[in-house]
């Protein structure tokens, strides 16, 4: 076989080993070694290929480096510098040696076993060429992978039709066609055929052409009748589910039938379960309306009460202001007045609560400076708020914390202390804090603090709305006090608030 052939032919598979190292991503030597190789510049394209192998190698990427090394080698040999293309390759066995575990090491062998099996066959000595071949199958039997396989068959067939032993040839060259033609792999065997006729007509070969020709058609009738059977086979594969698809069909008519009786007397209990939850639906629904406007009403009452309580209290009020406030029974009842109108108020006024800018901690200090003539000796007045601004409803907030400081003034005991903190929780919810170190308030009590008009009461000792009172100017805020039940040493309020 003529030997431009051959080289062709070789091309044709030798994508086996090289797509793998093309596949991963190129250098930028390599990339440059490519592009002169393409313009003919081959002694520099020979020079980037050497330095792309010592590039990669120094990387840990030994196939990609290998790869290079071998395009260096061949554009060597086509020039017919054997030596240097020998010696190139003795560096990268080292390399390799070196390098390399495993079954790694033999795949790579391979690549530059193959590249002497070239030179030797261009140099035509056959028994060396036989050598390397043999090293060859060797090294792919310890790698076990398929497409070295194929590679070796096919470079076997070159060897074989290049020095004339063309009966071999064939048998290797239909070993692997038969290889391909079992996992199904048609066009590449057709692919192979086309490329080996067309070729033996490019060296006038008559021989290789007519053998070529004549195996190519005897394996596409092979093929043919291959599809043709695949085709039958699933025909008849398709026959068989179709008539096992209508035998279950058969077989699970009654039982469909009985599966739709059910269905039927399900769909008449859900019907009948429908009407009796829609009768259901609809007496809660007019329950519901009777709830809502039992409600309406009831917060109507409030409010009328509320607006009467009120009206009452202001017209009090003036007799009240007649009365002497020193006499501690008149201060209670002027005192328990004042309450019952705030608590009207809080009851009906719907309005948004209006916020504004303070500053935290001279607002505290502020708020603490107010009973610091009212505590009894020794008490320590302590503020721990930063130095920061807050949105809050001044009214609101200062009435409460007043109303805290002053009780905690009263029942603090000497040798004691009051603190007022600040902190903020988070973006949107912040904290005052108001502690003492008085007797505190026993656990069952906690609750009905908070709770207005609960027990009667000698005015003159306190209504007990001030709390209650506290309570619902937290909630008209969005937000809510309470008792600190983890805090024993005292008395701890929290009134948290959230934007």
């Amino acid at each position: 076989m003529n030997r431009k052939l051959i080289y062709v032919l070789l091309s044709l598979f030798f994508c086996c080993l090289s797509v793998s190292a093309q596949g991963a991503t190129k250098s930028d030597l390599q990339l440059q070694a490519e592009g002169e190789h393409a313009k003919g510049h081959i002694a520099t394209a020979r020079y980037l290929y050497i330095r792309s192998f010592e590039d990669y190698v120094s990387n840990g990427q030994l196939q990609q480096g290998v790869w290079c090394a071998t395009k260096a080698t061949a554009l060597y040999y086509n020039e017919n510098f054997y030596k240097e293309a020998f010696d190139l390759l003795r560096r990268v066995d080292q390399t390799i040696e070196a390098k390399a575990q495993g079954t790694d090491k033999d795949a790579l062998h391979y690549m530059t076993t193959k590249e002497r099996l070239q030179m030797y066959m261009k140099l035509r000595k056959t028994a060396s060429a036989l050598d390397q071949l043999n090293i060859m199958e060797r090294q792919v039997g310890a790698v076990h992978n398929d497409s070295l396989s194929n590679d070796l068959l096919y470079n076997k067939a070159i060897y074989y039709y290049s020095f004339g032993q063309n009966q071999k040839g064939n048998a290797v060259f239909k070993e692997m066609s038969d290889k391909l033609t079992a996992v199904g792999d048609y066009d590449k065997v057709d692919q192979v055929y086309q490329t080996l006729i067309a070729n033996g007509r490019k060296s006038n070969n008559a021989s290789m052409v007519a053998q070529s020709y004549s195996n190519y058609i005897e394996w596409k009738d092979s093929v043919n009748a291959l599809k043709k059977a695949a085709e039958i086979d699933a025909l008849n594969q398709r026959i068989a589910a179709n008539e096992a698809t209508i035998a279950d069909k058969d077989s699970s008519l009654s039982s469909r039938q009985v599966i739709i009786i059910g269905l039927i007397v399900l769909a008449v209990a859900l019907a009948a379960a429908l009407i009796f939850g829609g009768l259901v639906l609809l007496r809660f629904i007019t329950t519901t309306r009777k709830q809502k406007k039992t409600i309406n009403e009831l917060k109507e009452n409030n409010a009328l009460k509320a607006k009467f309580i009120s009206n009452i209290s202001a017209q009090l009020d003036p007799s009240l202001q007649r009365l002497d406030s020193k006499i501690p029974e008149v201060k209670a009842l002027k005192d328990f007045s004042e309450h019952i109108q705030t608590l009207a108020q809080l009851d009906t006024n719907n309005d948004e609560v209006e916020l504004e800018e303070v500053q935290v901690q001279s607002y505290c200090e502020a708020m603490m400076e107010e009973i610091r003539g009212k505590v009894k000796d020794n008490v320590e007045l302590i503020v721990k708020a930063p130095k920061m601004s807050a949105m809050i409803n001044k009214e609101y907030v200062s009435h409460i914390l007043r109303h805290l400081l002053n009780n905690a003034a009263i029942y603090t005991p000497e040798g004691g202390h009051i603190t007022l903190d600040f902190k903020k929780r988070s973006a949107h919810t912040q904290q005052f804090l108001v502690l003492d170190t008085g007797c505190g308030i026993p656990e069952e009590k906690r609750e009905d603090v908070f709770k207005p008009f609960l027990e009667i009461k000698d005015l003159s000792q306190g209504d007990g709305l001030g709390l209650p009172i506290c309570k619902q100017m937290a909630q008209k805020m969005n937000g809510d006090l309470s008792i600190d039940a983890s805090f024993t040493k005292g008395t701890r309020f929290v009134l948290d608030l959230r934007a």
